[in-house]
């Protein structure tokens, strides 16, 4: 067996079904595997090595699993820093593997030849060099256990080319990872404690964060909220593990949240964070942040307990195994709690729900949303890009079900959307899939039209076109005296002409009566389509508060007495 053979094998072992890349010099004996496998293991190639690694980030996102991406060395590995960036910045597990120049060229500035053993250090989980086709299987497997076990994460895997084309001789067995041991259960005293704050408040409010999601703990999340009455805040990368439908749900919190999220956890006396790290889009200023509540925070990296908000009860283990724990022991304690502050709640979430319904003309943004919410389905999923469209899309477009929005949170990567939306679809075929888009975003990543339309993938990308970097501008507008400084983007280039250059079906929209006629032509559609929805070029996201801000000082025409959200 030689070592491209290996490689596979430790793929297939995994269970893996599909990876994403773009071939060169140093992975060719590897793709050339790939050549008695097709039966079994699908490469989708992607039009740029970025593009790879976000469909891997996403096709993680929507099942679990880990994902999987494929560059050769150098430049091809370098493209996909941005992608494991991403991954690494808000904890999903991707396999990034990246060829390498034969080991003995290797620090000799060889053709192609990049130190990225460095350059990923500090974006991955852990990263690894093979050196030895004895050491590829076990190296993979421990790849694997280190990507979806503890906090998950990307890890980047080099391989040099001389690796792959030498015999496996006396293959490495073990598999153990020294000093590996994710804390999963929770300690039992803390969770005892933690039911009595909870039991003992009467003003809790819970932080949904994105270890929900990766946990599998929505299930024990509903629980928890139904049994006490609590209501439920989600950060950007937690949006969709609780129904946005519920009378509790309070959706996105934070700088362009929803400004009854950010009330409710400004009057809280305690706040139950789980799977988030409280950072600044959230919290704002940190002096200011939770200063009238006890704070408990559950998650299993310890390293994030404690880091930005001073925490009164930590937790560290598994989302699930903890709220499975605490669900049970409140359960033999507790009773339906009182539902004052819950019904005050119910009541500002109703108060708190926009008119979307704008009939004007150029489109207005929430028209948009307001449109796409009669279209889409509940087992749809939505991938954006980063910009104005994201913040609309969290803040107004709601979700039911787990694992149906996906973006870029922490890295707030542009471009990720469309990539992103392919790998989903891949790992999710039969559900309709959109990428909703702005029209910088998109024009980062667009190339990837190609690859939707040769390997038959169908997205439906939706493209918020206000011919600014919106969200640019709009800081520009209200930080910078609307003193715009290459932001400016007009209408190139006509997006409905380049889907069309791909031999695909582009629609350009700008009247509000056209968005769901088109939506529905493009679900009818066999193909990838892309929507080009002109909207007022100067919308912005409202309400919002600035960069360390209070959380209660956001601004905007729902506000109407500074500092009061109610």
């Amino acid at each position: 067996m030689l070592g491209n053979e290996a490689i596979v094998k430790a793929l297939l072992e995994e269970n893996v079904t599909h990876l994403f890349g773009f071939p060169g010099g140093s992975v060719m004996p590897l793709y050339d595997e790939f050549l008695n496998h097709t039966d079994n293991l699908r490469h989708v190639l992607v039009r740029h090595e970025q593009g790879a690694a976000h469909a891997a980030d996403a096709y993680a996102r929507v099942t679990g699993k880990a994902g999987v991406c494929l560059a050769t060395s150098g430049p091809g590995a370098t493209n996909l820093v941005t992608g494991i960036m991403t991954a690494y910045m808000d904890s999903s597990p991707v396999i990034a593997f990246g060829g390498q120049v034969p080991t003995g060229l290797i620090g000799n500035d060889a053709f192609q030849e990049t130190a990225m053993m460095g350059v990923t250090a500090l974006i991955t989980k852990h990263n690894f060099q093979i050196r030895s086709a004895n050491k590829i299987r076990s190296t993979i497997k421990k790849a694997f256990v280190l990507a979806l076990n503890g906090r998950p994460g990307p890890i980047y895997i080099e391989l040099p080319k001389d690796v792959q084309t030498s015999e496996v001789i006396n293959e490495e067995k073990d598999t153990h990872i020294a000093g590996f041991k994710p804390k999963i259960s929770g300690h039992f005293g803390q969770i005892r404690k933690a039911a009595d704050l909870i039991l003992n408040s009467e003003m809790p409010v819970i932080i949904a964060g994105g270890g929900i999601l990766w946990a599998n703990a929505c299930n024990e999340l509903n629980q928890l909220v139904e049994m006490l009455n609590i209501p439920v805040t989600t950060t950007i990368m937690g949006k969709s593990c609780f129904p946005e439908q519920h009378p509790l749900s309070l959706g996105v919190l934070g700088m362009h949240g929803r400004k009854v999220a950010n009330y409710a956890i400004a009057n809280s006396d305690l706040i139950i964070a789980i799977g988030c790290r409280f950072n600044d889009r959230i919290t704002g200023n940190l002096d200011t942040f939770a200063e009238k509540s006890k704070v408990i925070h559950i998650d299993i990296d310890s390293a994030e307990i404690g880091k930005n908000v001073p925490v009164d009860l930590p937790i560290v283990g598994d989302a699930k195994n903890v709220l499975h724990r605490l669900n049970a022991v409140l359960a033999k304690l507790a009773q339906k709690k009182d539902s004052i502050w819950a019904d005050k709640i119910k009541r500002f979430i109703k108060e708190c729900d926009c008119v979307l319904d704008i009939n004007s003309n150029p489109i207005d943004p929430r028209m948009l949303i307001f449109e796409f919410n009669k279209i889409i389905k509940e087992q749809d999923i939505v991938a954006t890009g980063v910009g104005q469209q994201q913040m609309f899309c969290t803040h107004f477009l709601k979700r039911s079900r787990p694992r149906t929005i996906i973006s870029s949170g922490g890295a707030g990567t542009m471009g990720f959307g469309l990539p992103a939306a392919l790998g989903a679809k891949v790992a999710v075929p039969n559900v309709e899939v959109y990428n909703f888009d702005g029209d910088g975003s998109f024009a980062m990543t667009m190339q990837e039209l190609g690859t939707l339309k040769e390997e038959n993938i169908k997205v439906i990308s939706i493209i918020m076109n206000n011919a600014y970097l919106g969200m640019v501008r709009q800081w520009a507008e209200l930080f910078f005296d609307k003193r715009y400084s290459a932001v400016h983007l007009k209408r190139t280039p006509d997006f409905a002409k380049v889907a069309n250059a791909y031999n695909l079906e582009g629609y350009s929209v700008s009247k509000p009566n056209e968005i769901v006629p088109t939506l529905k032509e493009a679900c009818n559609s066999d193909e990838a389509v892309v929507i080009d929805v002109h909207v007022k070029e100067e919308a912005n996201i409202l309400p919002m508060f600035a960069t360390g801000g209070n959380i209660t000082d956001m601004f905007g025409d729902c506000i109407h007495i500074p500092g009061k959200l109610f």
